[in-house]
């Protein structure tokens, strides 16, 4: 018998920088490990064709970060053309980046006669306002009506947080076709010791009473003793707003120097907190380049306190995945943004961090020398972060998204493990785990 097959189309996958490139490598091994056969179209600095392992990976050229619509478009029509070009699989997945590739995958299954999920990372095109892209008013109802046409025509579409499938249904999309699947943090934090040696009596302790072994970049940037950290670690980019947090360091350098601002990794704001840096002279701010995956555990329990920062008007539109990481290293998240989105739900549920409003830096500055100066929130905040990181872990989501594929194509590729069980003696309903499912229908 044949095995199943399935065709995954997104702009970045691993190495290249992105999360949503993360989360499709984890996912696309995963589905390996299920016996399926795996193919991933994707970009790079050369075209080609290349294995991650058992993965194929097909590569059409794209010279890293796209300027512009038209550049992300020229890549949409490529990534297209190849999906076209190859074999019928059983099943088609298609994300959010480049935008509207929806659309191609309702194309390419149909053509295929083959089944289609949409894997929704950010929901286009209402995203575009919020990150400053502005389009005529008869180009975004076409690309409104187009969108919302394929993930009607679509299989299934697996949202990635709760807020982001109310609003798809608000649009008008069924909720019997959404499934809401989290992301989940990088593997390097969730297995293994992450090249951070902590001794286990003290984990859950800040950084600033653990000393680890092997950290020296971190020990060689600490002067004057150790800092209470506040870390944003990942993409800066135009949905993630930075003014609040900026203005909170500036009052906080006068009043409280022992506590650092620490930004790692890159984006279109990073230059801009650069320059905030120099001429405001804020000596409590770092800046960090990308740092190699072997000390992403070192780096993320190197903060007291994980910041994550998101538009107002992005909620229900996108989901940041420094939540995640943040759970998976045990600390308490500070989220600025809509009080009416999945980060905050999630942080308030978890009881794991603080919501605060874009603009209320009183607020943020009041949170962060709370968590300063009170040990007994710091802890009751940690407690929730490592509750919620017990929870948010890849095993649980990569099994339900290997579910939810096997649900869609069973008509076509019986799952091997179906005729065991129909087989097999129902087992006593006494002896069976119970536990939450980690799927939700919206």
């Amino acid at each position: 018998m044949r095995k199943p097959s399935v065709i995954f189309m997104n702009r970045v996958y691993a190495p290249s920088r992105g999360a949503s490139g993360r989360v499709l490598r984890d996912l696309a091994r995963g589905f390996i490990r299920e016996g399926w056969q795996v193919t991933v179209i994707t970009t790079g600095k050369k075209p080609g064709m290349e294995l991650d392992g058992a993965v194929r990976v097909l590569r059409v050229k794209s010279a890293g970060k796209p300027k512009n619509a038209i550049a992300y478009a020229w890549i949409w029509l490529k990534m297209f053309i190849v999906a076209l070009r190859q074999g019928a699989p059983h099943l088609l997945i298609t994300q959010s980046d480049p935008p509207l590739l929806a659309v191609a995958g309702q194309v390419v299954a149909r053509f295929k006669k083959c089944r289609h999920i949409h894997w929704c990372h950010d929901v286009y095109p209402d995203l575009f306002p919020a990150l400053g892209a502005k389009f005529p008013k008869f180009i975004m109802r076409f690309m409104k009506s187009r969108t919302l046409s394929a993930l009607k025509a679509a299989d299934k579409v697996v949202t990635i947080g709760r807020c982001m499938a109310k609003h798809l249904t608000n649009q008008g999309l069924e909720s019997s076709k959404i499934t809401m699947i989290p992301n989940w943090p990088d593997l390097e934090l969730t297995q293994g010791d992450g090249g951070a040696a902590v001794s286990k009596s003290h984990k859950g302790l800040p950084p600033e009473k653990v000393w680890f072994e092997g950290a020296k970049p971190f020990d060689e940037q600490i002067k004057d003793g150790p800092k209470f950290r506040v870390l944003y670690a990942g993409n800066i980019g135009l949905a993630h707003p930075i003014e609040t947090i900026l203005a909170a360091a500036e009052v906080l350098n006068t009043d409280n120097p022992e506590i650092e601002f620490v930004f790692v990794g890159d984006g279109p704001r990073f230059d801009e907190i650069s320059k905030r840096r120099g001429h405001g002279g804020l000596d409590n701010i770092r800046l960090l380049p990308y740092q190699p995956i072997e000390r992403l555990r070192q780096i993320m329990e190197s903060g007291d306190v994980h910041l994550i920062s998101m538009k107002d008007d992005a909620a229900g539109l996108l989901v940041p995945c420094k939540l995640y990481s943040a759970f998976a290293a045990q600390r308490p998240c500070v989220f600025v943004g809509p009080s009416h989105c999945e980060a905050a739900h999630i942080i308030e549920e978890y009881k794991a961090g603080y919501v605060t409003a874009q603009g209320d830096v009183d607020a943020l500055v009041a949170q962060i020398k709370n968590y300063r100066f009170n040990s007994d929130d710091w802890f009751a905040a940690q407690k929730g972060a490592a509750a919620a990181g017990e929870v948010f872990v890849p095993s649980a989501a990569i099994d339900a998204w290997v579910d939810r594929a096997w649900s869609v194509i069973k008509n076509e590729v019986p799952r091997p493990d179906e005729a065991s069980k129909k087989a097999a003696p129902k087992a006593d309903e006494s002896t069976q785990e119970k536990s939450k499912p980690h799927v939700e229908a919206a």
